[in-house]
């Protein structure tokens, strides 16, 4: 199932990635949405981690895409530590439920981890991750 996932800050007109997204099974749940999601997230990491650059060079397009991102570099993974494709679940459903993002399907906002989820071949998935603010309580 193809999906694009999109992640936002609330306040910024550009996302912060933007990508299509192919899951082996369609999620019948939130939950099994954001675990194919960060499943697949694990799965891209690793992937860098392995890849070799004998010579690593960036094309003015990429150059031009990574600078509108914010962030122009080589996409090198440099830390040799593997990661954990449970650990990174439990933490992504830790932070939801926590409130640290929401998921819209379609400008739709899904709220249940476990309720029913109609999602559909071509549909637009948003993370919106929200920012703490520094300071103490009163």
């Amino acid at each position: 199932m193809k999906l694009t996932v999109t992640v936002k800050k609330p306040g910024k007109r550009k996302e912060l990635v933007a990508q299509e997204l192919e899951l082996p099974n369609v999620p019948q749940t939130l939950r099994e949405l954001i675990t194919g999601v960060v499943e697949g997230g694990v799965q891209a990491y690793k992937e860098r981690q392995s890849e070799q650059n004998v010579i690593p060079y960036l094309t003015e397009k990429q150059i031009g895409e990574s600078a509108e991102l914010g962030k122009v570099g080589f996409g090198a993974v440099y830390d040799d530590r593997q990661a954990d494709p449970d650990q990174a679940v439990g933490a992504a459903l830790t932070a939801f439920a926590d409130g640290l993002y929401r998921v819209f399907i379609n400008e739709t906002e899904i709220e249940d981890l476990d309720a029913l989820l109609v999602a559909r071949e071509g549909d637009r998935i948003v993370f919106m991750r929200f920012t703490m603010l520094a300071g103490g309580l009163w």
